[in-house]
């Protein structure tokens, strides 16, 4: 049984590590968002919505890129490469932060779904897109270690 659980676990390594991280910088959002919203932020308030969306960006995306290129994509990039990984990083990020500011503005600030509970879900259900979209633009345009080129 855990000889099984090792082989699938080492088939699908990177898959797997980026869903762990993924959820763990998924907490630290929520975490950092919600201490936001829920003590000197109001979620009725569309610049103190986006301003907890952002502020809780930032503090995930920091996260997420350390765990990203240590753990999950183990990226060998040194020096000048490194720092156009980190760019391209973050300039993927800031991408799927726009995505998110989208979702919420669309249904918290635009149809005025603004309770906690709606916030709530309206947050899971755009993590849960971002998520995918992180992937997608880590594996295909960030990680790329030189080896990994054609």
């Amino acid at each position: 049984m855990v000889k099984n659980i090792k082989k699938i676990y080492m088939k699908y390594a990177e898959i797997i590590n980026y869903l762990i991280f993924g959820v763990l910088t998924t907490l630290v959002n929520l975490i950092t968002k919600y201490l936001l919203l829920f003590t000197i932020f109001d979620a009725s308030n569309p610049i103190q919505l986006q301003t907890s969306i952002i502020i809780s960006w930032i503090v995930a995306v920091l996260f997420a890129y350390f765990t990203n290129s240590i753990f999950v994509f183990k990226s060998k990039n040194k020096n000048k490469d490194k720092i156009k990984e980190f760019i391209n990083f973050i300039l993927a990020r800031i991408g799927t932060l726009l995505l998110e500011m989208l979702i919420m503005w669309f249904f918290v600030t635009l149809l005025r779904l603004n309770s906690d509970l709606y916030v709530i879900i309206f947050t899971i259900i755009s993590q849960a897109i971002v998520i995918i979209c992180n992937y997608v633009l880590s594996k295909l345009f960030i990680f790329k270690n030189k080896a990994d080129k054609i």
